[in-house]
């Protein structure tokens, strides 16, 4: 039988100067933020500057943590969320403010047809997505957006929720299923 891996002693041996505990952060929790940030940036090499930078930050920050605010996994992985969505403004920013010969193909009004066309479908499809999430139920809208924004696991969200393991999963399931039909 293993022993559930205790992120809150993990970060207070952090804030201690203990440099095996972050090792042993990133060896147990590793890919889990690296397959959370890669959701966000769809970038896989972004994605490993943004896991590295986080365990720095982690490393750097623990003492920051405060036990009466949450879960310190949750802050771990709110601390990756938060530098891969930093990284995508940042990007953006960089991306909309750099002289480059694509500036020139910018001012070609076709262009700036189909670049405009792309961006409302984005949009679109975020507002169609925020109004089939509304039509769930709320425990079961809140079991997916824990899954898949906050990436926590269907065990996880049990605790969090102290809903059933068996009740999470199909919650889940169902609710993509509802999904699927109201963005068809």
């Amino acid at each position: 039988m293993s022993l559930e891996f205790d992120h809150a002693a993990a970060l207070a041996k952090c804030a201690r100067g203990e440099h095996d505990a972050l090792h042993q952060l990133y060896v147990y929790e590793g890919a889990r933020l690296l397959g959370v940030v890669i959701r966000i940036v769809k970038d896989r090499g972004m994605a490993e500057d943004i896991v590295h930078d986080a365990c720095l930050n982690i490393w750097q920050r623990a003492d920051s943590f405060d036990p009466s605010k949450g879960s310190a996994r949750a802050w771990i992985f709110s601390v990756a969320r938060h530098l891969a969505l930093n990284a995508i403004r940042y990007r953006d920013r960089e991306i909309n403010f750099a002289n480059d010969p694509a500036d020139e193909l910018a001012q070609d009004e076709h262009f700036q047809h189909a670049y405009v066309a792309e961006e409302a479908f984005d949009w679109q499809t975020g507002q169609r997505m925020d109004s089939c999430l509304e039509q769930l139920e709320p425990e079961r809208r809140n079991c997916v957006l824990h899954a898949y924004v906050d990436g926590l696991s269907h065990a996880e969200i049990s605790a969090h929720t102290g809903a059933p393991l068996g009740t999470v999963k199909a919650w889940i399931k169902r609710s993509l299923l509802r999904l699927r039909e109201c963005m068809a």
